[in-house]
């Protein structure tokens, strides 16, 4: 009788929350989960939490700790065809093998990726009030902040804000972009990840054994979307995520670590945690780029 009466009361339990009204009730307030994390809650709401099959995947572990994703230096690739050759290959081999890579001495000053990410961390804990102006789900807006970009789709929120905006073709305005994130600085960390991002591109050809202009020639270096991630401290981490078990859309990724880190990459059934390297880049193919190696390879075998 008593284990009737517990499952009725956690049945009643369950029928009574509205969670729809919880994730308006949130966004609404704009203030981000940084804003829940300032208010000193001592439990996350339940719009947070994590089943432990999300959480934890099964049948996945943590790797060796020394079992890592591969780095590649760029250091010569335009002075020494050799050396060209030699970065095309391990290109290719880390597509292959992992998707991702981690690259050094790509040419970006370490000062211009320190200043960006000093930006985005001021704009998160700047006041609220100048905040919150920012906060929208308009996608039209060419800068927006928010909580999750698919807060009201997926199963559970992830303890992350964000920054998003759209710097190429047609960067935003002075006026539209926030004080605390310098324009020259945004700008000039968009122009170079463009520049880089074509160097990439043209190895990405060779290494798929085309011409070096053939990615960007079918537009894959066209546009640049610039987001900005915010995981503030939160008190149970055990029940959440700063960010799900995903997968990139689009052609090409260029990840920005902070020395405290968090990547981490799903890699032969295993999560390898990516360690950040001072002044480096983590790239990762999105799933376009992917399906068109899978179909350059398919046509290689077919002859």
């Amino acid at each position: 009788m008593e284990a009737t009466n517990s499952l009725e009361f956690q049945a009643e339990r369950k029928s009574k929350y509205d969670r729809i009204s919880e994730l308006k009730a949130f966004d609404e307030s704009k203030a981000g989960v940084k804003g829940l994390a300032d208010a000193g809650i001592a439990k996350i709401p339940r719009i947070f939490i994590h089943h432990s099959e999300q959480h934890n995947d099964s049948g996945t572990s943590f790797s060796d700790p020394k079992f890592s994703i591969p780095i590649i230096d760029f250091e010569g690739i335009d002075k020494d065809a050799r050396q060209r050759a030699k970065i095309v290959k391990e290109i290719r081999d880390a597509c292959e093998r992992w998707g991702f890579f981690q690259v050094v001495n790509h040419g970006i000053e370490v000062t211009l990726l320190d200043e960006m990410i000093d930006g985005v961390r001021r704009f998160h804990e700047q006041d609220y009030d100048v905040k919150k102006e920012f906060y929208t789900r308009d996608e039209t807006k060419s800068v927006t902040y928010n909580t999750n970009f698919d807060f009201y789709q997926a199963p559970a929120a992830n303890w992350r804000d964000t920054i998003y905006c759209a710097t190429a073709p047609s960067p935003p305005k002075p006026e539209e972009l926030p004080q605390v994130c310098r324009l020259d600085i945004m700008i000039d960390y968009s122009n170079a990840v463009i520049r880089l991002g074509l160097t990439i591109f043209e190895l990405l050809s060779e290494a798929l054994g085309l011409e070096p202009n053939h990615l960007k020639d079918m537009g894959c270096a066209e546009g640049l979307y610039v987001l900005g991630h915010y995981y503030p401290p939160c008190l149970e981490p055990d029940l959440t995520l700063g960010f799900s078990k995903h997968t990139d859309s689009g052609f090409l990724n260029v990840v920005l670590q902070d020395q405290i880190g968090g990547l981490q990459v799903l890699h032969q059934n295993q999560w390898v945690t990516v360690t950040p390297i001072p002044g480096s880049l983590v790239v990762n193919l999105g799933d376009m780029i992917q399906s068109i190696g899978k179909e350059r390879r398919s046509k290689n075998l077919r002859g």
